[in-house]
């Protein structure tokens, strides 16, 4: 049995709002049945323990250049090596400034990955093939700094055909030197995702936000043969506790080493590089 994991995807900014959109609402009530403390403010010490429980050695957290999140930067500050950021809120219809304060944040804090969201901005008008997200691809590429993107019709009632993962096709060819993870699973696309998978080298797949009992069998055979290095964990936390996926993930039918792979070495060797 693995004995750690890196957790690619964890949310302390819930809690920081004084009330939710209701599209988050539905997310946690209708979607993933989630509890009323979903939404509560997270203490440092509760968080480090559950980690610890489950074999964490370290958690990304999400934050945003649009909206910084004091708990998450609070969190880097006090446990740098546990904690790092994935850093959204780009604005791409204005990306000059946005991409300067993300060239800052990046060489001042630990940005594991930016992060981007097609269906969750601009109406949903603009899929990654677009060229409004040239300038952010350019700038990832150039600072050497992970770009994940939303793949998967998404939970919230909002538009997802943007988040077919066939968009990432040509950005791929443009980019070969953008480090690319899809995140979020790929649902209802997963074979589209693996083809991906196969035909570039530098693409990747994060099950965020995905139970792992619920994980396609197209994937576990991919993760088993021709991926074992192309697959990511995360858990979304606490939209999806540790508590509960990490145990999920260890009773996946998966070689010992494709699942230390999957817990962990896939994410240090693409976010962190080997020497973590």
């Amino acid at each position: 049995m693995t004995s750690k994991a890196i957790d690619c995807l964890v949310n302390v900014h819930f809690g920081e709002a004084e009330s939710q959109p209701t599209w988050m609402l539905r997310v946690r009530d209708d979607y993933f049945k989630g509890p009323e403390s979903m939404f509560a403010p997270v203490d440092l010490a509760e968080l480090l323990a559950e980690m610890d429980e489950q074999g964490v050695r370290k958690a990304i957290l999400m934050d945003s250049l649009a909206n910084p999140s004091t708990t998450a930067r609070k969190f880097v500050e006090a446990r740098p090596d546990r904690f790092a950021l994935a850093m959204g809120g780009v604005n791409l219809l204005r990306p000059v400034r946005s991409l300067r304060e993300l060239t800052a944040v990046a060489a001042e804090l630990p940005v594991a990955y930016a992060v981007v969201g097609p269906s969750f901005w601009g109406d949903g008008q603009y899929p990654p093939s677009d060229a409004v997200y040239y300038p952010l691809y350019a700038k990832c590429a150039e600072l050497d700094l992970p770009l994940c993107i939303n793949t998967g019709i998404p939970g919230p009632p909002i538009p997802g055909e943007v988040q077919h993962p066939m968009h990432l096709d040509r950005v791929c060819v443009r980019f070969p030197e953008l480090r690319l993870c899809m995140i979020h699973g790929a649902d209802p696309w997963w074979d589209v995702a693996i083809r991906l998978l196969l035909k570039y080298a530098n693409l990747r797949l994060m099950t965020s936000a995905w139970s792992p009992k619920r994980l396609p069998e197209s994937l576990l055979h991919y993760m088993r043969t021709r991926g074992p290095d192309k697959v990511i964990y995360a858990s979304d936390w606490p939209v999806l506790p540790m508590r509960r996926v990490i145990p999920e993930a260890r009773a996946l039918d998966l070689p010992a080493e494709v699942l230390d792979n999957y817990l962990y070495n896939n994410a240090r060797d693409f976010f962190f590089g080997k020497d973590e």
